[in-house]
């Protein structure tokens, strides 16, 4: 586990407190339980990083601080994964994963495998600078990575490792803005939106990413956004949009994501515990950690979102 304590990619403060949040949750406790040998790599810091002289897009906030957490955990996340491990990147906003990304498409590069993403969230992220409306970063973080143009000089000296538009695959998403929503299509990225998930059911849309990924020997990125899930099951989220994915079709996704095995390395990302309910979207995201590494419906406790709960 490596701690990202970022916060000025998106509109609200707070999201600094995430790695600290899931930690008093429980996640190191949950993944040890499981038989896990778990370490604990701290949180990240950008005190040693130099800053750059490229020029800033006038059209991303925050740019000099976000690029020297992105070359950071770039570095950091291509070591991880070169050294075996399973890395499990907590947020932090979804700024983060153009660094713990680009990182792990990296070392997948290097050793001859695809690296899927799978983009668990109510927002697409695929805006640029010269699409975004708000011009905050965190919204930026998916087309970063499949190689869009705009923020040609975020890494600087780091490689810039893209994967390929088809190795994208976004889901739960429910709130894309127009110019955004006019480059997905032109792009065809793929796109499960909850109005296919209500129709098609969960099983079906994450059994076609499994099966697409195992075709072409492919591995898995999951970058969880915890504003995927329904706002009534987690209110600690920043950018909360109604209508998101409940608590069994959550725990179904992670459930069929670990037994495919293909899952290599992990995002939890805008946690806000600012803005949570006594911890409540904390406990609900470790959780769902817990499903993606195999904790089974029989072993776990009483949700925590239950009313009364048992002895």
């Amino acid at each position: 586990m490596l701690g990202a304590p970022i916060d000025i990619g998106a509109s609200q403060l707070g999201t600094l407190m995430g790695p600290a949040a899931l930690r008093t949750a429980g996640l190191l406790g949950v993944l040890d339980g499981l038989g896990f040998d778990v370490r604990d790599h701290g949180d990240l810091s950008i005190g040693d990083v130099a800053e750059l002289t490229d020029v800033p897009p006038d059209t991303a906030k925050h740019y000099r601080e976000i690029q020297r957490w992105t070359r950071a955990l770039s570095t950091r996340s291509y070591e991880l994964a070169r050294s075996g491990a399973v890395p499990i990147f907590l947020g932090g906003d979804h700024t983060l994963s153009m660094g713990s990304v680009n990182g792990i498409a990296r070392h997948c590069k290097e050793v001859g495998r695809e690296l899927f993403v799978i983009w668990l969230d109510a927002h697409a992220d695929y805006n640029t600078p010269a699409t975004t409306l708000s011009g905050n970063m965190h919204g930026m973080s998916a087309a970063f990575l499949c190689g869009e143009p705009g923020l040609d000089g975020l890494l600087g000296d780091e490689p810039r490792s893209s994967i390929d538009i088809d190795q994208l695959e976004l889901f739960g998403t429910r709130s894309i803005d127009k110019m955004e929503n006019e480059l997905l299509r032109n792009r065809r990225i793929s796109v499960a939106d909850m109005r296919q998930i209500d129709e098609f059911g969960v099983g079906v849309l994450i059994r076609r990413v499994i099966d697409k990924v195992q075709a072409r020997h492919g591995v898995l990125h999951v970058s969880f956004d915890v504003d995927f899930l329904d706002p009534s099951l987690a209110p600690g989220v920043g950018t909360t949009v109604p209508g998101g994915a409940t608590y069994r079709e959550a725990h179904l996704v992670m459930e069929m994501l670990h037994d495919s095995g293909l899952v290599r390395s992990v995002d939890i990302v805008e946690l806000n515990p600012f803005l949570d309910e006594r911890g409540r979207t904390a406990r609900t995201a470790v959780e769902l950690i817990g499903s993606l590494f195999g904790q089974q419906i029989t072993d776990r406790p009483t949700p925590t979102n239950a009313i009364g709960g048992g002895d």
